[in-house]
């Protein structure tokens, strides 16, 4: 599929916060942690991304899975990533604020 039938696509998912919720306990491990910094396989900071576009989730998500951003761990967590699943984690990433209560999975 080309770039443009994935627009497409992706246009017509939309995603749920509340649904992302029960998702994202993967994610957490690395990036809900302050100043976090991988050491695999090389040292890479890690971004909190509560607060983050959720389209730029899941445009970072998608390039992950295709292998056009190179970090396995990343890479293993999105191929098994449907496109709603994404779409819901981008949705639950960015409905985080500075005033969300403090919460374990932001």
């Amino acid at each position: 599929m080309g770039s443009s039938g994935f627009a497409a696509q992706a246009a017509d998912i939309q995603g749920s916060a509340q649904a992302g919720q029960s998702k994202v306990w993967l994610c957490t491990g690395c990036h809900s942690i302050p100043d976090y910094r991988a050491d695999y396989p090389m040292v890479y900071r890690v971004p909190i991304i509560g607060g983050q576009n959720g389209a730029y989730i899941v445009t970072a998500l998608t390039v992950y899975k295709k292998g056009e951003r190179k970090h396995p761990t990343m890479r293993s967590i999105a191929s098994n990533l449907s496109d709603q699943d994404m779409a819901d984690i981008g949705e639950y990433y960015a409905a985080q604020t500075a005033s969300s209560p403090i919460n374990p999975l932001k």
